[in-house]
């Protein structure tokens, strides 16, 4: 398999089965490790550094404190995974377990601003403009630099009367003990889209969508 060949759903399966550590979003693969200190995260942070230049491809990296959240994907393909984000992964696995790093992909939660609107061309520009974001690969808008959250524009002839909402990307594997402490405060759940996404509607009709990686990702 080339470097750059994007992997499709079967393949992205069979790569994950080999990743525990690892989850696929929105075109990536993310994790996030945990250490004992500051210290060791920056140690670490610097020897996935060493890593990235031997491969020639390089993962988007958020440090806070002892964490270190982490995204790979091909940007020259498409921003899909590739094989060489799947080797990429496993040998930052193997750096995170030579220091004893505890990985805790569940506290990587991806957020996105959905638009209701019958004619994205019409208002997809100006969001563009003002955000300084860049067209993504499934018709929404992304932060160049992967520090805002992505904009999409859900296409329908009958928008709600509440326009916007957000949608939260978990791993399906969490879902259930999210939507389950989110349904506890008393908001309402709509499955008929499950496993894709659930709508979840607050005590004062604010909506949110808890989305998983069934609803976008490679084709079979």
């Amino acid at each position: 398999m080339a470097a750059t060949d994007v992997l499709n759903r079967q393949q992205l399966h069979d790569a994950l089965e080999v990743l525990p550590h690892w989850s696929y979003r929105l075109g990536g693969l993310q994790s996030v490790f945990k250490l004992s200190s500051a210290r060791a995260a920056l140690d670490l942070l610097a020897r996935i550094g060493d890593l990235a230049e031997a491969a020639g491809h390089h993962p988007d990296v958020d440090w806070r404190y002892n964490l270190l959240f982490l995204r790979l994907t091909s940007h020259d393909a498409g921003s899909e995974v590739t094989s060489r984000d799947a080797a990429l992964a496993k040998e930052i696995s193997a750096a995170a377990e030579e220091v004893s790093a505890a990985a805790k992909p569940e506290l990587n939660r991806t957020v996105e601003l959905g638009i209701d609107t019958a004619d994205p061309s019409a208002v997809a520009e100006t969001w563009r403009l003002a955000l300084g974001y860049k067209d993504g690969p499934y018709g929404d808008l992304v932060d160049p630099y992967g520090r805002g959250p992505n904009v999409w524009f859900q296409k329908t002839e009958t928008p709600n009367s509440s326009r916007m909402h957000v949608d939260v990307h978990v791993c399906a594997t969490e879902s259930p003990a999210v939507l389950s402490a989110v349904e506890g405060t008393g908001a309402g759940l709509d499955h008929s889209h499950a496993p894709q996404w659930v709508i979840v509607t607050d005590a004062q009709q604010n909506r949110l969508c808890m989305c998983t990686e069934e609803g976008r990702g490679p084709d079979l």
